[in-house]
């Protein structure tokens, strides 16, 4: 009778459900946690970069062609003064808005500019990008109409009114003409990830900050060509236009170009920019 009692008034028997409760939740915890710390072995993320699932292997392989090093030979030299000559070029490009539909800029210009494009630094030598120049009225005319879409909801509802306050000087809007005028787009697309031979995942490291000194370089290609444009990254636009022009998932619009000759009465903002000494700090 006295054990009965004993047995009766425990405390663990009393309060079971909640222990096992308890203990259920403490396993799931140690679980869950154990489960993370596993998968991010198999995940690398890079700064501004999404995460990339990697397949376990014990036969890593690199993605490059095992080739032996040669001499580095120097290209082009513009000494005596290269980089003032450079400067005095580049310091007159800027983003216009009017493009003359005639003359039209032969095709192998573009083509230039874009392979010198492709001489961008990338990580691990990926070359992580895709240039689409699209050239043809009724595609353009439809890339067109999907930013004027998405741009009018940007700025009415999904930018700041700061923001749009802030553009306010730069007369910009949600019309697009340029997009038709310009002879040429040039769709440049950050490959996330590439792939091998054998149809597995390649990481491509670093893509945007690729793909984007790749832009740039195109850029000075352009103005040394003797080429206007106007550099826009279309908010929300990049799926449609990925759909569009068939691009593969792995693809994503980092930058849009309209690349053509300024118009007779092409006017651009009277902006000045930063002296050297606002954007270098010597040590």
């Amino acid at each position: 009778m006295e054990v009965e009692t004993l047995i009766g008034s425990s405390k663990l028997l009393k309060y079971w459900p909640s222990f096992l409760m308890g203990l259920v939740l403490f396993f799931s915890i140690k679980y869950l946690m154990k489960n993370h710390k596993r998968k991010s072995h198999q995940k690398y993320t890079l700064d501004n970069e999404e995460d990339i699932e990697v397949e376990e292997t014990d036969d890593l392989q690199p993605a490059l062609e095992e080739k032996p090093h040669v001499s580095f030979v120097a290209g082009l030299n513009l000494n005596p003064n290269g980089a003032e000559r450079f400067y005095k070029l580049v310091q007159g490009r800027r983003s216009i808005r009017s493009f003359s539909s005639h003359p039209k800029p032969d095709l192998s210009i573009i083509e230039d500019c874009i392979r010198a494009a492709g001489t961008a630094p990338s990580g691990a030598h990926t070359e992580p990008w895709t240039f689409c120049v699209v050239e043809d009225p009724e595609v353009k005319k439809t890339i067109r109409e999907i930013v004027e879409q998405e741009e009018l909801m940007n700025y009415s509802q999904r930018m700041h009114p700061q923001w749009v306050t802030d553009l306010r000087p730069l007369q910009t809007n949600h019309i697009k003409e340029y997009l038709t005028l310009a002879p040429y787009l040039i769709l440049i697309f950050k490959q996330t990830y590439g792939l091998t031979s054998d149809g597995r995942r390649k990481r491509h490291y670093y893509n945007e900050i690729s793909t984007s000194i790749a832009g740039g370089i195109l850029l000075c290609a352009l103005q040394a060509a003797g080429l206007a444009s106007l550099v826009t990254t279309p908010l929300n636009c990049g799926p449609a236009l990925r759909t569009l022009l068939q691009r593969p998932v792995n693809e994503k619009l980092l930058i849009l170009l309209a690349v053509g000759y300024p118009s007779e009465d092409c006017k651009v903002p009277d902006l000045q920019r930063k002296q050297l000494s606002d954007i270098m700090v010597k040590y």
